[in-house]
């Protein structure tokens, strides 16, 4: 079934569910975050009941997952509603393990997103014992018999933060104008900018390189309705280099244009931000 399959990205993860259906249970395919494949499933009863188990296996059975997380699920819709979980940190061996109830019931296509804020290795063979939780959204420290553990995942996020920085500076440099092959005209101003990443990011602007169009011929996109500081915060966010506080100040007109050139992540991304403002 097609939305059985759940999106990942670094610890986010996202199950789309296009309708639930006359079942009363519905279980995701398995994915991938961290050393452990992992399902979500959902019952429907008097609540909305969300599950977040590992997969069984060798691995789950022998170091499973002790897990730091959020839940969050959205109906898709001219009533939106969102519902956020408290921040949850334990083991996780079985899908009776960890239980969400929901006090809502959800028609037609809804989302369910489970963001991992860290995650630990719990051996069996090891007596774990939580020595303090500062607060909800700070570390928490285990003791073992060979001392205090570590999250698995310090190490290649630093190195993958190296690794980013690095790719930002080279994008930065790119928004600079460097071996800029394309011309935006804005409401008052220019920017310089790369077909193969506008092309990348959305098949309005593939389309407008790919075929015998005005763009193509002239190398010049004319975007009208954005001013020059909106139309750069839209670059920014295409390149990888968008700011919190940037995206915050023009996410109305990042949402237009979204719409505008089928840039569906973007897209996704001012409505949650909008729906949290409110």
């Amino acid at each position: 079934m097609g939305d059985t399959k759940v999106e990942t990205i670094s610890r986010l993860a996202q199950w789309r569910i296009d309708n639930f259906g006359p079942c009363s249970y519905r279980k995701s395919d398995p994915f991938k975050v961290g050393l452990w494949n992992w399902h979500l499933s959902v019952e429907k009863n008097r609540y909305l009941y969300i599950r977040l188990f590992p997969e069984p296996s060798r691995v789950s059975k022998e170091q499973p997952p002790y897990a730091k997380f959020i839940l969050r699920i959205s109906n898709v819709g001219v009533n939106r509603k969102l519902y956020i979980s408290p921040v949850h940190g334990r083991p996780l061996r079985t899908c009776d393990d960890f239980c969400w109830p929901v006090d809502s019931t959800f028609h037609g296509h809804f989302i369910i997103d489970v963001e991992f804020l860290d995650l630990w290795i719990c051996p069996i063979n090891v007596a774990l014992v939580i020595c303090r939780q500062i607060s909800s959204l700070n570390p928490i420290h285990f003791k073992t018999q060979g001392g205090e553990s570590v999250s698995i995942w310090p190490i290649d996020g630093a190195k993958q933060f190296l690794s980013t920085q690095g790719t930002l500076r080279c994008l930065a440099r790119m928004l600079d104008g460097l071996h800029a092959d394309v011309t935006i005209q804005t409401s008052d101003g220019t920017l310089g900018a790369h077909k193969a990443v506008l092309s990348a990011s959305s098949p309005v602007f593939e389309s407008m390189f790919h075929h015998n169009l005005k763009e193509k011929a002239s190398s010049t996109i004319h975007i009208d309705d954005m001013s020059l500081e909106s139309c750069m915060t839209l670059l920014s966010y295409l390149y990888g280099t968008i700011k919190q506080e940037d995206f915050g100040k023009h996410r109305l007109a990042l949402l237009g244009a979204a719409n505008k050139y089928n840039i569906v992540d973007l897209k996704d991304a001012c409505e949650e931000s909008l729906l949290r403002r409110h």
